[in-house]
């Protein structure tokens, strides 16, 4: 994990926000019920808002940080969100002030011993931290799924960044010194047709590593593979992500 901020993602912010998919309605209302009360949140790595607008929906207050002040220029304002722009590991955040907190697909960006003791700093002694990753996804059309892997693992895998392993290993190989609480499984899925899911693979920082060393867009090339097995570009098809949560509280 980094020791500090590297930001792959603030050229990326408008991006972010048109083209990520939508977490699962039930696993907010899961976070709800699990946790101790609905006070106040901490949506940590927040982004531009993808997951603090639906918790929102459940908590009385969500204070949203990002390292990235582009990320929170881009986040749509809501009236129970406070955005603030603060790394992972110092929040600004008072002591045992926080109910629950959310990490969403970011977990593997941080100094996690540094992070772990501002979780310990900040959460309410009988208080939850949850954490989610999920990898490339699945179209529901084998030829098209194939394509799709392909470009994840084999046309930009190289040029992912490092920590992007954690992200297909589930977060098995990072530490996590919380006591654990069981979850349910939950699913991503969105219905997209091809340009929708073209414009969601934009957003990824390895397609942008790639452009930026090849001076090309490895999209217009798998637009086209993909066109000889989804004829239709304006079909939509369903994609889904298994969500892989980690769900702790303080020992």
């Amino acid at each position: 994990m980094a020791e500090t901020f590297r930001d792959h993602f603030s050229a990326l912010a408008a991006s972010y926000a048109d083209f990520r998919p939508h977490y699962p309605p039930a696993l907010f209302a899961f976070l709800a019920e699990a946790a101790p009360r609905r006070n106040l949140i901490w949506d940590c790595a927040c982004g531009s808002g993808q997951a603090s607008a639906d918790l929102a929906e459940h908590f009385d207050r969500v204070i949203a940080t990002d390292a990235s002040a582009q990320q929170i220029q881009a986040a749509t304002p809501h009236p129970k969100i406070e955005y603030r722009v603060a790394p992972a590991e110092a929040s600004g955040l008072e002591k045992s002030s926080v109910d629950l907190i959310t990490v969403a697909q970011a977990l593997h960006w941080f100094d996690l011993q540094a992070f772990y003791a501002e979780v310990r700093r900040v959460l309410q002694p009988d208080g939850l931290l949850a954490v989610w990753t999920y990898a490339a996804g699945h179209v529901e059309s084998k030829p098209a799924d194939a394509l799709l892997q392909n470009y994840h693992y084999n046309v930009i895998g190289p040029y992912w960044p490092p920590e992007r392993k954690f992200v297909e290993e589930k977060y098995a190989s990072l530490t996590f010194p919380f006591q654990r609480v069981p979850a349910p499984e939950f699913f991503m899925r969105a219905t997209w047709t091809l340009d929708q899911l073209i414009g969601y693979l934009s957003s990824w920082s390895g397609t942008k590593r790639y452009i930026e060393a090849n001076k090309e867009n490895p999209l217009e090339r798998l637009r086209a593979e993909m066109l000889a097995v989804w004829p239709n570009p304006d079909e939509p098809r369903l994609i889904e992500w298994p969500l892989s949560l980690h769900l702790g509280k303080l020992s």
